[in-house]
């Protein structure tokens, strides 16, 4: 008699932006004369930079020609690809790491849910609370999360809560953290680490031989020169973490998909390397992203591709000013915004996070994203994203200030 993995049903019915998505669906069908601004799921809305678009075009062209059409590419990405990122994104920052260290992805959210698959399942998860939900969730499905319970959580995985009175930052868990999630920028809070307290993190992990799941996906946001951009900046890091990094919001890839993880050789437990388990278990699970996506990718390092990144990032930089420096002035309690594209609102009135997103599509037709949605510590908090227009967002922030006033 057939089985199910019955981890999959311990989760929630649906994913949290799928929630969203169905309540902002619903309102506007009830609602159609009004017009509604979204400032919740982290989606860029820039198009992609001119150097992206002519190599992809130039890539699509030699696929229809028989001397330069290419098949099944290599799992890991093109050479091509993976030496541009590390001579730019390391190299040239005074890290070593190899192109054989590198490992492009269709994303950093489907790298940090599948890189559990070389794990044990009996290892112990910590996660920072709130926290993006692939890293909880992919660890339910896989059977590392024990039982739920509305009050505590996974019974089985390590919550490190990140609250006002501690910076929004997690501090080292007590027990022996087997997998140890974080992601700086943070998302949801919008809070970046500088290098002094992200030591403590890597020398924990090389004490406890843990490995640390390190997500940089926002790290070209980064504008404190004291927080570092890879976590390989600090010592020792290279024999005990893994780092995803994405071209999504950065050269604005959300609809193109294109990421990459990187695995040092050095990074081995009792003598198995996880290089080569993650090299096997993409070269038997993925087929690799396409050649026009990663030659678009490698346009991102030209000189011309750099400075148009830069523009964009300098355009979500400005938004999210706009939306901090305004809900400031307003009154209102904020956090993140100036490392992030991400700011972290306390909800007015003492409202819950779904009191508080409901109230606000309603009275000021904006959609964010609720805190509580990413754990127990996000509740009475508030995910904004700088990811929309400056018109949008401008005018997102004047309706919240005319809808609500600050507690």
């Amino acid at each position: 008699m057939l089985k199910i993995n019955e981890n999959f049903v311990k989760l929630p019915a649906s994913y949290l932006f799928v929630d969203i998505a169905k309540k902002v669906q619903l309102f506007s069908q009830q609602h159609p004369e009004k017009e509604v601004l979204r400032l919740g799921i982290g989606d860029v809305t820039r198009p992609l930079p001119k150097s992206v678009i002519q190599a992809m075009k130039d890539a699509a062209e030699e696929m229809g020609s028989s001397a330069t059409f290419r098949g099944y590419g290599p799992e890991a990405g093109y050479l091509f690809l993976r030496d541009a990122i590390c001579k730019n994104d390391y190299q040239g920052k005074g890290i070593e790491i190899d192109p054989d260290e590198i490992f492009v992805s269709d994303g950093a959210k489907s790298d940090t849910g599948n890189i559990g698959d070389i794990f044990d399942r009996e290892n112990t998860v910590a996660v920072c609370d709130p926290v993006y939900p692939v890293y909880v969730d992919t660890n339910v499905m896989a059977g590392r999360a024990g039982d739920y319970s509305a009050y505590a959580g996974w019974s089985k995985i390590i919550y490190m809560p990140c609250k006002k009175e501690n910076g929004f930052l997690p501090e080292l868990p007590e027990e022996n953290a087997d997998m140890i999630y974080l992601c700086f920028p943070n998302n949801p809070t919008g809070m970046g680490i500088h290098k002094d307290e992200l030591k403590k993190w890597v020398d924990y992990a090389l004490e406890r031989h843990s490995v640390i799941l390190y997500d940089a996906a926002y790290e070209a946001f980064i504008t404190d020169p004291e927080m570092p951009h890879s976590i390989y900046e600090i010592e020792g890091a290279k024999k005990c973490a893994i780092e995803f990094r994405s071209f999504s919001k950065t050269a604005g890839f959300t609809g193109v998909r294109c990421a990459f993880t990187v695995i040092p050789k050095e990074l081995t437990f009792n003598g198995i390397s996880l290089n080569r388990l993650w090299g096997r278990r993409q070269s038997t699970k993925m087929n690799g992203v396409s050649y026009i996506v990663q030659r678009g990718a490698e346009a991102v390092y030209s000189e011309k591709g750099k400075r148009e990144v830069r523009e964009n990032i300098a355009y979500y930089q400005n938004n999210a000013k706009i939306i901090l420096n305004g809900l400031a002035h307003a009154g209102f309690e904020v956090y993140g915004g100036v490392n992030s594209p991400y700011i972290w609102l306390k909800t007015p009135e003492r409202l819950s996070s779904w009191e508080f997103f409901d109230l606000l599509l309603e009275k000021a037709n904006v959609v964010g994203t609720p805190g509580s949605g990413f754990g127990q510590a996000g509740e009475g908090y508030f995910r904004l994203t700088s990811f929309n227009t400056t018109e949008n967002t401008k005018e997102a922030v004047e309706r919240i200030i005319k809808s609500f006033s600050a507690a």
